[in-house]
């Protein structure tokens, strides 16, 4: 071989600059990130937050390729056979604009955590101010404003260095408003609380001789006596395969940056059941026709209230449970039952509103969203529409950020955990899968007037 190369006889293999695809909403020109681009031999490409791929298989160079476009929510235009994707001729340099066509009400912005998500637009040299976090798996978030800023925690935390991550709260902080746009391409700077290696690190490692991951929920900044803002969180220990065996209220030390644990609710050693009223879930802030200020926790609908304060949240006796509707009626004719999600309040709407998951839906078990409206955090919620779809994979633990837009602006913002975990699918996507994905609901669009009783 290496005489041959010498002879001119066969060509010195070098690198190949990609050709440039880029996937496009045929509405509105938007870049749409997730997009799935497959050869028929089987190779898969997906788009990055720019809505780019970098196409650069040498055997296909300067070849005619056909490749199927698949998306969830997403699809380009069928040909005669039925078969949806494009047909073109890759070459060095070269530039392919594709475009798909939305489905869903939900418009998909682009992913918020994890690595590469400008991966695609890094290998054409675009995009090269981007900076990576070093965390490439992110699941379930809560987040809070607190002291003037937004803080942000997850779950399980997948990182570069082990197949094992991190499983103790990772956190970060942003701005309360944090984008400058609420179009894609979306680039969410998160600050990540690192060690003095620089590594992102745990938040809420609060038993570091106890077995199993430590998840936090019901996240919320809430005033004490003296008017100091207290981050607090309801913490629960894990064992096998996903049960608590101990559960307990914890609290955000400013200055250390972590989370400290102030009461055991519970502990599996010691007998008794799990406590039903936990302030779990997401949390939203209710005053009543008194004024009087209420802290409300759901997921998606209120289940617990308490008075708005820190000393409210520490007292059980103050704790109330409040009973939370089982299903919903689907703009479709079908009763649609909640998983999991939150409400806020609307001001554009002047409703409150939900974006929540369904359990056992179709096409996906774990994967499809509605939206509903409510004159009242406690209902009567109205007609739900499906507002996000997906063919198998999972979208869990949806939360609304009604901070991130103006008050009266008729964009509704969401987020949640995409994953192959649940959907019975042994196929991971790469980058994409065990993050978190945001989307946009324009809430004056004709698709969502099932849910404002029109």
């Amino acid at each position: 071989m290496l005489h041959l190369t010498l002879l001119g006889l066969i060509p010195e293999l070098g690198a190949l600059e990609p050709h440039r695809i880029r996937v496009v909403d045929d509405e509105n020109g938007w870049p749409v990130p997730l997009v799935e681009l497959r050869t028929t031999h089987q190779v898969s490409f997906f788009t990055d937050n720019a809505g780019v791929v970098a196409f650069d298989l040498p055997e296909l160079m300067g070849v005619e390729t056909w490749l199927n476009v698949e998306a969830d929510g997403y699809e380009a235009r069928a040909d005669g056979f039925g078969m949806r994707g494009v047909r073109f001729t890759p070459e060095p340099g070269g530039d392919l604009e594709v475009k798909v066509s939305r489905k869903i009400a939900a418009k998909r912005l682009g992913r918020m955590t994890g690595g590469g998500l400008f991966g695609e637009s890094g290998k054409l040299g675009a995009e090269t101010g981007w900076k990576e976090s070093g965390i490439l798996g992110s699941d379930s978030v809560q987040n809070a404003v607190h002291r003037g800023r937004m803080l942000w925690a997850w779950g399980d935390t997948n990182v570069p260095r082990y197949p094992l991550g991190l499983f103790h709260m990772t956190s970060a902080t942003t701005p309360v408003q944090p984008l400058a746009s609420f179009e894609p391409p979306l680039r969410l700077a998160l600050d990540y609380f690192r060690d003095d290696a620089g590594r992102v690190r745990n938040v809420a490692n609060l038993f570091p001789d106890d077995p199993g991951p430590t998840w936090i929920s019901g996240y919320v900044s809430l005033p004490d006596g003296q008017g100091v803002e207290r981050l607090v969180g309801c913490y629960s220990k894990i064992e096998p395969p996903m049960n608590a065996y101990r559960v307990g209220l914890c609290v955000w030390n400013d200055e250390t940056e972590q989370f400290e644990s102030v009461e055991v609710l519970w502990d599996k050693k010691d007998g008794g059941s799990e406590p039903k009223l936990q302030p779990v879930g997401h949390p939203s802030f209710w005053t009543d026709e008194k004024g009087v200020r209420w802290l409300l926790f759901g997921d998606p609908f209120p289940s617990i209230r308490m008075p708005a304060s820190f000393e409210g949240w520490r007292d059980r006796k103050q704790w109330e449970s409040i009973d939370t509707p089982k299903s919903l009626s689907g703009s479709d004719g079908r009763t649609v039952k909640p998983h999991r999600g939150s409400i806020a309040w609307n001001e554009y709407r002047g409703k409150w509103v939900t974006v929540f998951g369904e359990i056992g839906g179709d096409p996906s078990t774990l994967g499809e969203l509605w939206y509903a409206e409510a004159p009242s955090p406690f209902g009567p919620w109205g007609k739900a529409v499906k507002v996000l779809s997906h063919r198998k994979l999972t979208f869990y633990n949806p939360r609304l950020h009604p901070e991130f837009t103006p008050a009266d602006s008729p964009i509704l913002l969401f987020e949640g955990t995409y994953t192959h975990s649940f959907s019975g699918e042994t196929r991971q996507t790469p980058r994409y899968d065990y993050n978190q994905i945001l989307y946009r609901l324009d809430l004056d669009d004709p698709k969502l007037a099932p849910a404002r009783g029109e």
